[in-house]
């Protein structure tokens, strides 16, 4: 029997099931404390803030050189945001301006944070909007330098233990101890946060945003993370204990178990081939794409060129970047997704006139940022075009919602084959080019886009969304996204069958391909490709390779020719292919 009192419900950040003692590293709270201070007291103010940001950039300076030394380029990458929030004229102006109307240096880093902390609620991208906690653990490290109080370092765990924390920063991780740290339990964070990163590449299992974790536990408590289910359960019972014991050894199992598919091809029990790639975010992730098995990327998203940054990225850093995961995935094929950023994110860049928008999801991003801004594009295409000549590279536009904009976007492809051509620069002449199905006029027009493409790849994060008008990090109406809709599964239905009557392949990229519930229907309607989470190349490999066609096209009639969605849902939770 569960104690509810001590299970905490959080976000699955990494899955798996992690028990050990707790190592906790405190809460910290801004200080509050509100001084007034003289005329005569500002100019020594301002000079203490001043040595406190020229202390914290030493000290992030110093940390950024042993993250690159012991964890790699990918985490000292994420130092080096920490380092342009700390240049960022919100802290240094903002709140040298607060600190003039006459208060000290802490209570003014602190409103200036609580109003930067209130911009960022509003921002609807969950990505950017994850960012505000970068900026807090930055002001925390202002703060602790201006009051000289230091922060408990993981280098002082000394055995397996499940790490507890508010949140963690780049900053924290220097010291990690692989081998003794086992899971990760925080406050704050989301899907997207430094810790579910973290966690992901050390494939330990993590649960974020339990809210007050770290008031719930102390130091040494027993504690069980399912970072299956996103639960955290504190000083369970000896029953309890037990019974995760042995589903972690039996999850433990599967996993040898799926590591013996890692060599072998994604094929029905009668034959039919379904190609398994993988999704990346940067060229950093290939090592673990090969180690699960892929068969090639089907999506390469390249909008981390664009971040923590204060320029355009230059045809250059495009290039050498793609040529590092092209070149690594050979003998395999590589889809690079153009930019799908939307204009407000480039606008620091130095992108000119760029608007504020009210509902930036359905405004000038991806595509249609593309083709409004050709410069930007260009560049991009230049860079995959060149790679393409050192590999096998795919093209693939995002948020195309008609042909009009696949036209337009193949035109000026073109223009860059000229442009290369007469450079006398090499690129694949048959470069595959191909579009995301995520719109649902897209969908209910595949049939004309197919004719004009190479392939089709269903994006269904955002064709959920948008079809069922559901926001899916909302709280209030996240219940409703619903991936077995019959109108989503219909839509899928239709796209598949639209770009196979044009005589193309159709895949999908969205995490509907990672969810192995999902893969003995995507094969019963034909489905070429799946692009899913590396971690779940195995897992998706293993169902493929269980069932035959047959079975899962007797299982698609079923579900379609029913009315009850209740019953097809049931029967989808159900699959005996998950065995």
């Amino acid at each position: 029997m569960v104690d509810k009192a001590n299970l905490l419900q959080g976000i699955p950040a990494s899955p798996g099931i992690a028990i050990g003692k707790v190592f906790l590293i405190e809460d910290e709270e801004y200080c509050l404390i509100h001084r007034e201070i003289s005329r005569e007291e500002i100019k020594k103010e301002t000079n203490r803030f001043k040595e406190a940001l020229a202390k914290t950039r030493t000290d992030m300076l110093a940390t950024q050189e042993k993250i690159h030394k012991t964890l790699g380029k990918e985490f000292a990458r994420l130092a080096d945001a920490y380092l342009l929030i700390l240049d960022d004229p919100i802290i240094t102006r903002n709140v040298a301006k607060k600190i003039s109307e006459g208060v000290n240096a802490e209570y003014a880093l602190f409103r200036i944070l609580e109003q930067v902390m209130r911009s960022f609620e509003m921002i609807d991208d969950e990505y950017f909007r994850e960012r505000k906690h970068d900026i807090q653990d930055v002001g925390k490290k202002i703060l602790h330098n201006l009051m000289g109080k230091e922060k408990r370092p993981l280098s002082e765990i000394n055995s397996e233990s499940i790490v507890v924390a508010h949140n963690l920063a780049p900053s924290d991780t220097i010291s990690l101890r692989e081998n003794m740290v086992k899971g990760f339990a925080t406050n704050i964070g989301g899907k997207t946060s430094h810790t579910a990163i973290l966690a992901q590449s050390l494939e330990i299992p993590a649960v974020v945003g339990l809210k007050n974790i770290t008031a719930r536990v102390k130091e040494g408590d027993t504690i069980i993370i399912d970072g299956n289910q996103g639960i955290a359960l504190i000083n369970p019972v000896p029953e309890i204990l037990e019974n995760y014991r042995r589903e972690q050894e039996i999850q433990l199992a599967q996993i040898r178990e799926l590591e013996k598919l890692r060599d072998l091809p994604a094929q029905t029990t009668d034959g039919t081939r379904i190609v398994i790639a993988a999704n990346i975010d940067n060229p950093d992730e290939i090592k673990s794409v090969l180690n699960h098995g892929s068969e090639g990327v089907g999506l390469y998203r390249t909008e981390f060129l664009y971040f923590n940054r204060k320029e355009l990225p230059s045809e250059e850093e495009h290039y050498q970047n793609y040529l590092k995961v092209v070149q690594r995935m050979l003998p395999y094929s590589v889809i690079i997704r153009t930019i799908d950023l939307g204009g407000d994110k480039l606008s620091g860049l130095g992108l000119e006139g760029i608007t504020e928008e009210n509902n930036p999801f359905l405004g000038l991003r991806a595509i249609r940022l593309c083709l409004k801004y050709p410069a930007i594009f260009k560049t991009q295409l230049r860079a995959i075009l060149r790679v393409s000549a050192e590999g096998r590279v795919k093209i693939m536009y995002p948020m195309i919602s008609g042909i009009g904009e696949i036209r337009a976007a193949n035109k000026i492809l073109d223009e860059v084959k000229e442009e290369l051509k007469s450079e006398g620069k090499k690129f694949d002449e048959k470069l595959e080019v191909g579009v995301m199905i995520e719109i649902p006029s897209a969908a209910l027009t595949a049939d004309m886009i197919a004719k004009e493409v190479d392939f089709l790849s269903i994006g269904t994060n955002d064709l959920i969304q948008y079809t069922l008008a559901v926001d899916r990090v909302n709280e209030n109406v996240a219940n409703l996204y619903e991936p077995f809709h019959p109108s989503i599964l219909r839509l899928i239905k239709s796209i598949i069958e639209a770009g196979h009557g044009a005589g193309k392949w159709v895949g999908m990229c969205g995490e509907m391909a990672s969810d192995p519930l999902v893969t003995p229907i995507l094969v019963g309607l034909g489905i070429n490709e799946l692009s899913v989470s590396p971690l779940q190349i195995p897992k998706v490999k293993k169902i493929i390779r269980n069932l035959s066609l047959l079975d899962a096209k007797n299982l698609v009639n079923e579900i379609f020719s029913s009315t009850d969605w209740e019953y097809i849902v049931k029967k989808i939770n159900k699959s005996p292919y998950l065995d």
